[in-house]
């Protein structure tokens, strides 16, 4: 998830899109082991650089978008 946040955030791969990263970002945060401590404390300071970048309509919808977000069912 948190490489999938880095992508739309440096527009490798995919179109730049700060409210994807952001989104992205938020669930890595949520989904990191306890005992990967460095991985999981980078997230926050991803967050942040992110948001700087954002207006806070913006921000808003990230955050929005991160609390409905549910993977697909499979097949």
């Amino acid at each position: 998830m948190f490489n999938i946040g880095e992508l739309y955030a440096s527009g490798k791969g995919v179109p730049q899109d700060y409210v994807l990263a952001s989104m992205w970002f938020t669930h890595a945060a949520s989904h990191y082991p306890a005992s990967e401590i460095a991985d999981r404390n980078n997230v926050p300071v991803s967050i942040n650089e992110i948001a700087l970048k954002m207006i806070p309509e913006e921000i808003a919808e990230a955050k929005r978008m991160a609390r409905e977000w549910k993977p697909k069912k499979e097949r």
